[in-house]
């Protein structure tokens, strides 16, 4: 009886600490999630009008449209840590690409995983029997390899990394250079050697995959995990302060302490020098009466004139909603100076010239400026005092570490494990 007695104080206790959580996107679900698990009841501030952060999902048309073509790898071991892969309904990618390329289409693929894709890879002209060679080598080197490891390594560009490797420029310009261009968002492959090690460990040890409800469903699931959050919508900070936070209208939240789960720099006048750049990209979804691509795989164009960089029939894998034709996305990673219908119209007469995609309707353009942060010195891990830039205010985000759903999970955690170690 005193033991329940003292344990219920102690709860008493916890829920008359204030603590904000600034921007409901999953490092903030995962903090609020923390912080709930110990008994605190948080308050999440959030200038939308649902959760997600940069993981969102629309319906139009009865076509699922998620902003940017984004997918969950299944092997991120924070992934594991938090969300239900079964509830989600994952949808799974074939382990490889098609490519579209002087004319035709060629298919490359992980046999090991898809037998199904060993006779196209063979046959597709991609790369050498030395490339092929390299690839294997490649994928016995970072299954041994540890995540600890890759980011202590010495950082490069991913294009001098497979250069040094020794892939061949036919190889690296057909394949890997169109393939990872869509996943850092920029066309050049200027994006870290740690980032591209822990990205192509995670592809070898499991799937690319999608919800079947779409992108969002991610966010969605973290918060009915939720049962003793608040979370406020359509509140938009303006700065934040030791220990309270400033709304766009002007009004004060007085808090003990706070979790930024967004973009600190444009919020605290102290960060202002820090500021962060940001990737870009444009996704345009079309209708189409027939697949291209038959198989769930990503569509890649190698051409150095083309301004597409990737495309995906969504249709090729089951969705909630069913459509009465083919749903077509279509990623731009390059930097351009079009406008909207100057941007569509150049998407349709690519896609004609060089995947031989003629009949097409236009649904929807999602421009995306702020796709990806622009990190240096990539990291995986940190502890949660490192998460801690004042007495009662914390960091979190994928900001904190480097671009990935895997970091925004790991920084909310530790953010909110720095707040516990205050308490």
């Amino acid at each position: 009886m005193i033991n329940r007695c003292y344990q219920e104080l102690i709860r008493m206790k916890k829920s008359d600490y204030k603590i904000h959580i600034v921007g409901a996107g999953v490092s903030g679900l995962i903090a609020a999630q923390v912080l709930e698990d110990n008994g605190f009841n948080p308050i999440i501030i959030e200038a939308a009008d649902r959760v997600g952060g940069r993981l969102k999902t629309d319906t139009i048309e009865n076509y699922q449209l998620d902003h940017g073509f984004q997918v969950l790898l299944t092997s991120y071991p924070a992934a594991h840590k938090y969300l239900n892969f079964d509830a989600l309904e994952l949808q799974k990618f074939k382990p490889g690409a098609s490519i579209f390329h002087n004319g035709k289409q060629s298919i490359i693929g992980d046999p090991l995983r898809d037998v199904s894709l060993l006779f196209p890879t063979l046959f597709s002209g991609i790369g050498s029997i030395k490339d092929k060679m390299k690839v294997l080598s490649l994928n016995a080197k970072l299954k041994e390899k540890t995540i600890p490891e890759i980011f202590s390594d010495t950082e490069k560009t991913t294009i001098a990394y497979l250069e040094d490797f020794g892939f061949s420029h036919q190889m690296i310009a057909t394949f890997f250079k169109p393939f990872f261009s869509g996943i850092f968002l920029e066309p050049d492959l200027e994006t870290s050697s740690r980032m591209f090690e822990f990205i192509y460990k995670m592809f070898g040890e499991g799937n690319a995959a999608l919800p079947k409800a779409g992108i969002e469903a991610i966010p969605k699931q973290l918060l009915q995990n939720l049962k003793r959050t608040t979370i406020k919508y359509h509140t938009a900070v303006s700065s934040i302060q030791n220990k309270e936070i400033i709304l766009t209208t002007g009004e004060s939240i007085k808090t003990d302490f706070m979790i930024i789960a967004t973009d600190a720099s444009a919020l605290i006048k102290n960060l202002a020098s820090t500021h962060i750049e940001w990737k870009s990209c444009d996704t345009l979804y079309f209708e189409t009466t027939k697949r291209a691509i038959s198989k769930p795989l990503i569509g890649l164009i190698p051409e150095s004139e083309s301004l597409i960089n990737n495309i995906f029939y969504h249709t090729s894998i089951a969705t909630s909603k069913k459509p009465t034709h083919e749903l077509l996305s279509v990623t731009i990673v390059k930097d351009h100076n079009l406008t909207s219908d100057q941007l569509i119209a150049r998407a349709e007469e690519e896609l004609k010239k060089y995947c031989d995609i003629a009949s097409c309707r236009f649904i929807k353009q999602y421009t995306i400026p702020k796709a990806l942060p622009q990190l240096q010195d990539l990291r995986y891990e940190m502890a949660p005092s490192e998460a801690r830039l004042t007495s009662t205010i914390f960091l979190a985000g994928d900001t904190q570490l480097n671009g990935s759903l895997n970091a925004a999970m790991i920084a909310g955690e530790r953010a909110a494990l720095g707040v516990l170690e205050s308490l």
